[in-house]
């Protein structure tokens, strides 16, 4: 894979083919960043290698927005 292709669309996220890919998904759904990481994540963790290490990047991920947003209530 050419270095262009792991910094635009790396196939781990989809590639630049797939309509699903992370962030055409995160901007479509406007996420923001800690939800948007935690679809990142999630989408990624069977693609890259360390899936639990992925996983666990989401928790803390959507740990974060859930505490957000708690404080803001």
């Amino acid at each position: 894979m050419s270095s262009a292709e792991m910094v635009n669309h790396p196939a781990h996220y989809g590639g630049a083919d797939n309509p699903y890919e992370a962030i055409k998904v995160i901007e479509a759904w406007g996420l923001g960043f800690c939800l948007g990481n935690t679809v990142k994540y999630i989408s990624r963790a069977e693609r890259k290698g360390a899936a639990i290490e992925d996983l666990r990047k989401a928790a803390w991920y959507i740990k974060s927005e859930i505490a957000r947003r708690a404080a803001a209530d």
